[in-house]
């Protein structure tokens, strides 16, 4: 069985994907083993506290967001990043206007 070897979305800005108010993903590239997501968040939005099996890096490209894993609190701006083991529950807010690269491993199913 042949897997291929490179991924990737032709366009530029692929169509975003609102997956909550205030926030919107869109998948830049993935194969089956990582994915890489750009988040836009406007100010104040603040997302759900959820868990998932997947490895995570998170990016702040653009922004400050407010980011919770367990029971620590961490301020991220701009060049900022974290990594997070897969099934640790976390959450995070907009604190202002803010892009995010998410990038995990393996790739996310439920995001496609």
């Amino acid at each position: 069985m042949s897997q291929e070897k490179v991924v990737f979305v032709a366009s530029a800005t692929p169509q975003p994907v609102v997956p909550e108010p205030g926030a919107s993903r869109q998948v830049l590239a993935h194969n089956e083993k990582l994915m890489i997501v750009r988040n836009s968040f406007v100010k104040g939005w603040s997302g759900a506290r959820h868990a998932h099996p997947h490895e995570q890096s998170v990016y702040v490209v653009k922004g400050h967001i407010h980011f919770e894993a367990e029971g620590k609190s961490w301020e991220l701006h701009e060049g900022d990043s974290i990594v997070l083991a897969g099934d640790v529950p976390h959450q995070a807010s907009a604190v202002e206007e803010s892009v995010v690269l998410d990038i995990f491993t393996p790739f996310r199913q439920d995001f496609l």
